[in-house]
């Protein structure tokens, strides 16, 4: 059976999205086109907006195991699978193509929340022969999108971890992560916590059509700020840096975080991996037609004259003279503002299995 898609623009606005198309994931056995034929486009024009659908999944496991090289964490959980902020450059958008699903619009409208995950969390931490290594959240989806202020399980699995005494580090855009400052705050002090808040653009207009779901850059950096007075390390994230569109700002984006508190800063060049790339490149015809071929140029440029570059190391540089005067911008900024590249390490020597309230260790 062919699932039916909402078409592209302009016969479906998508009004608050980030994707212009819903195409097919690339394991479909069928894909469907939308084509103008004249007839209704007023009407067509007037459609509502898509409205967020959320499924519940209920997993036996909730640590997902990594061995990537360039990765700087073994462990993570994901709390959501999708993401409500529709960031038209989010690298996890191909994952949704496992769930028969689109990578474009499909991503942004059809979230599938974990709401037992603080639980499973709970039972695989008390397994016997765990090891406590710094779990790692927000490297998929962000755990502070819209839909965690009603289902709280980012919230369930910090009451998890700080029960445990468990390091974790989190990356999110999303200032509702101050509603869990009463946690944070405690757990940073006992050296469990770090976060990285990424700031794409200083351009309030750029990042509402590039990311339309996602808090202001001005309230991104208060959110630092905030952070940083709890006590939370930060790390100001400039990612990603599209080349030809925010490349420019990389030097003020990192003098802003920290002027509000970060202590550290990274950045990561643009990626686009798997269906993401022709995402991409249709809002950019969309909204900046007249910057698209030379955005995909440079792209292109610092990706070996591909649109994308998967290899480890390289995908998270670039390569070339253009990436590696942008390495170059980021080590003289970072040098002049005292940004560390890395924050200070986690404690996991504090882990501990709670007793029961009879006094038995919690093995399930």
């Amino acid at each position: 059976m062919i699932k039916p898609a909402p078409p592209s623009d302009p016969f479906h606005p998508a009004r608050g999205r980030g994707a212009r198309s819903n195409t097919a994931g690339r394991f479909e056995p069928y894909l469907r086109e939308a084509v103008a034929d004249g007839w209704n486009s007023e009407e067509e024009a007037d459609l509502p907006p898509i409205r967020t659908e959320v499924a519940v999944e209920k997993p036996r496991r909730v640590l997902t195991r990594n061995t990537s090289p360039d990765l700087s964490f073994d462990r993570s959980v994901n709390p959501y699978r999708g993401c409500e902020h529709g960031c038209t450059y989010c690298f996890a958008r191909p994952s949704h193509a496992y769930l028969g699903l689109s990578p474009g619009l499909d991503f942004e409208t059809r979230l599938t929340a974990k709401p037992t995950a603080p639980e499973r969390l709970r039972a695989e931490l008390s397994a016997r022969g765990y090891t406590p290594k710094s779990i790692a959240i927000g490297t998929n989806t962000d755990p502070y999108q819209p839909i965690e202020k009603s289902w709280r399980i980012m919230r369930g699995l910090l009451e998890v971890l700080a029960e445990f005494q468990h390091p974790v580090t989190i990356v999110t855009k999303g200032t509702l992560i101050e509603r869990d400052l009463d946690i944070l705050g405690p757990m940073a002090a006992k050296g469990l916590v770090r976060v990285g808040v990424s700031v794409t653009t200083l351009d309030p207009k750029l990042s509402r059509l590039m990311e339309p779901r996602v808090p202001a850059p001005a309230r991104r950096l208060r959110m630092i700020e905030a952070l940083s007075q709890a006590g939370v390390p930060v790390r100001v994230c400039a990612s990603p840096m599209v080349p030809g569109l925010t490349d420019h700002e990389l030097e003020a984006i990192l003098s802003a975080g920290q002027a509000a508190g970060a202590i550290a800063a990274s950045f990561i060049p643009l990626r686009l991996p798997g269906e993401v790339r022709d995402i991409f490149y249709d809002w950019l015809q969309t909204h900046l037609p007249g910057k698209a071929a030379k955005v995909m140029g440079q792209v292109r440029e610092i990706r070996g004259g591909k649109d994308n570059d998967a290899e480890f190391g390289s995908r998270m540089r670039g390569t070339g003279p253009a990436a590696q005067l942008l390495a170059h911008r980021y080590a003289i900024a970072t040098k002049r503002l005292g940004l560390r590249r890395e924050l200070p390490a986690l404690r996991d020597d504090l882990f501990a299995v709670p007793r029961a309230p009879d006094g038995q260790l919690c093995l399930f």
